[in-house]
């Protein structure tokens, strides 16, 4: 069953004078997409590898853990997910070696999640760009030369 359907609530309204319900309105409503998300990821995280022999009944690649059933609501897969964190240039990935990283995230792109636990390295940045720009008049704009230093994260 899709999880959007399956986490799917009813809501109902009543209508009447003074409050009583004579007539009851219901309707489907979708949760959350945070509800949603955290139903798939833990699917995901919970998700059970099965040979991929199709003569055979569907049943556990893990011979330990052949005895317990497959059920119809786990999700399944034959192959394990590529790992992105290493450069296959078989398949095409490239890595996180040298990607830039946000330090202080905890996101996605954050140094922890991104470096897949690798570490990361600080260079300093020396950025110089044009910077308090005046226009003089007729026909010229006169500009100072600034410079600043950035802290730049990338994966190890």
């Amino acid at each position: 069953m899709p999880a959007v359907t399956k986490l799917m609530t009813v809501d109902c309204r009543c209508h009447g004078v003074s409050g009583s319900c004579a007539v009851k309105t219901c309707w489907k409503s979708m949760s959350s997409f945070e509800k949603i998300g955290n139903y798939l990821k833990d699917k995901y995280e919970n998700s059970v590898q099965i040979s991929d022999q199709m003569k055979r009944k569907v049943r556990r690649k893990e011979k330990t853990h052949r005895k317990i059933p497959v059920r119809k609501e786990d999700l399944v897969y034959t192959n394990r997910s590529p790992n992105y964190c290493v450069e296959d240039q078989k398949l095409g990935i490239s890595g996180t070696h040298g990607r830039e990283c946000n330090r202080t995230s905890e996101g996605p792109d954050g140094c922890n999640l991104l470096c897949c636990g690798r570490g990361y390295n600080t260079h300093v940045v020396r950025h110089v760009e044009r910077c308090e720009c005046k226009f003089v008049w007729c026909c010229y704009v006169r500009c100072r030369r600034c410079e600043s230093m950035t802290d730049v994260h990338t994966c190890k």
